[in-house]
């Protein structure tokens, strides 16, 4: 089955082949650990876990390197160190804070579903390498020294803009460039600078006698090609990272190694909204992963995710929330505790397709309605496609207790409460089994009647929201 994705930097959709079948390689742009990650933040986890999960399902789990970076040197986390642990001196600060972060980062993607990546380089272990692209392009003409600032020279590349596809003028129009004395040109950008007094510093490249911190875009070049090499197979991260700084990191690899691309694919998801507007503090709509995993369980807020294509916009809203646990719901019922050991053709043509969620979400539910009419092949490839894509997690009977706990029901006297409904209804009692029936709504649970793979009547229940 051929697999096709849209590469932002010549904007169409093309048939993949990696560089080396035996090492599928992707980078995708991971979190600054300064804080707790909003549902924003979510998405491009979410989005790279699937494509990595078929990625494996298609070459083999040993033959895909998936390279999600963390940036734990920062303005952000220096700030956020000083207020927190104004008592220590400042980088032990910013080791409790980049250590909490990441461990509450991790507790939340997992919570989601997402599978750890293949490597997570932290940018302070990669200082080496970025001192050494730094000297490559300073060697090569395109950085030069100045006040103790390292600088690539945009100018020394043609090319700066192919992947936001703007001119330098709109570039500089929609940026917000640093005017600084000794640049040479207002869109040169910082590859190195000097630390302020008690910030984390390494030696300086370039001759620079005081000691530095690397700009944000050069962290990544460097642990991209320490772990996945020169060039690799596929770049990710959210669409506001197109510029500048995957305009940037493209620029200075291929400058760097004498290179014409970085990465053979370019791909990002959309932006995220909140109940139709853009998320902000100032607008009360900022909501973090783990405020909403406080309400709902990761798989909802995973499905919740998948039902958009990656590269639309979402809009993020209780009802969608709702409507996806519901869906989940009754996916567990029709799942039953099946294998799952092959996963449906169909369901695998709509992700070849560029990730096309949505249609995947079209063949799962064809899948379902098989199933619960008693197709055993249907019911299997049904859970072997929601595993794939990381849902099913839990058992069925796990699904339920969560839901029963979480509503404060009673799993036991609901069971008691069906059976006696089922022998009312066989005896032909109907008053008595509406009453039950009634009993069991005012508890908070939904009934569900239908048939077993044997024709005889079953009873399913679930929690009502």
């Amino acid at each position: 089955m051929e697999l096709k994705l849209y590469d932002t930097l010549t904007k169409d959709k093309r048939a993949f082949v990696p560089l080396d079948r035996n090492n599928v390689r992707m980078y995708v742009c991971g979190p600054t650990v300064y804080d707790f990650a909003h549902i924003g933040n979510a998405r491009p986890v979410i989005v790279f876990d699937v494509l990595f999960r078929l990625l494996r399902h298609h070459y083999g789990a040993d033959h895909v390197s998936y390279v999600r970076n963390i940036t734990d040197v920062d303005d952000k986390i220096n700030d956020r160190a000083a207020r927190d642990f104004p008592g220590l001196p400042l980088n032990d600060a910013i080791r409790k804070v980049t250590e909490q972060t990441e461990r509450q980062f991790h507790e939340d993607v997992d919570a989601l579903g997402a599978l750890r990546p293949t490597v997570e380089p932290r940018a302070t272990e990669h200082i080496l390498e970025m001192r050494a692209i730094i000297e490559k392009l300073i060697a090569n003409g395109n950085a030069y020294v100045a006040q103790d600032h390292v600088l690539f020279a945009v100018a020394t590349m043609p090319a700066y803009g192919q992947l936001a596809r703007r001119s330098l003028d709109e570039m500089m129009a929609g940026a917000r460039v640093d005017v600084a004395s000794y640049k040479r040109d207002e869109m040169d950008f910082v590859l190195w600078k000097p630390a302020k007094p008690g910030e984390p510093s390494w030696p300086s490249p370039g001759g620079i006698t005081v000691e530095g911190r690397p700009g944000w875009h050069i962290e990544c070049s460097a642990m991209a090609w320490k772990h996945l090499g020169q060039q690799f197979d596929i770049h990710g991260g959210g669409i506001d990272l197109v510029f500048p700084h995957h305009e940037n990191e493209l620029a200075q690899s291929c400058c760097a190694f004498h290179e014409e691309r970085m990465a053979n694919v370019w791909m990002h998801n959309g932006f995220l909204q909140v109940e139709g507007e853009k998320m902000s503090k100032s607008l009360g709509n900022f909501v973090t992963i783990r405020e909403l995993l406080a309400d709902w369980p990761g798989e909802v807020l995973r499905l919740n995710m998948l039902k958009t294509h990656y590269r639309s916009p979402i809009d993020w809203t209780i009802k969608g929330l709702e409507e996806s646990a519901k869906t989940l719901d009754d996916w567990y019922v029709a799942a039953g505790d099946a294998k799952g050991e092959r996963v449906a053709t169909g369901v695998l043509e709509a992700l070849a397709d560029d990730l096309n969620t949505p249609q995947m979400i079209a063949a799962l539910h064809g899948l379902r309605s098989s199933a619960v009419a008693g197709d055993e092949r249907a019911r299997d490839e049904f859970a072997a496609s929601l595993k794939l894509v990381g849902l099913l997690a839990e058992t069925r009977a796990a699904w339920a207790s969560r839901k029963q706990q979480d509503a404060g029901i009673d799993a036991a006297k609901v069971e008691s409460l069906i059976a006696d409904r089922a022998s009312a209804r066989a005896r032909k009692d109907f008053k008595e089994s509406d009453r039950i029936r009634d009993e069991l709504v005012a508890m908070g649970v939904v009934l569900k009647d239908g048939k077993g793979a044997d024709g005889k009547p079953v009873t399913t229940w679930e929690v009502a929201r």
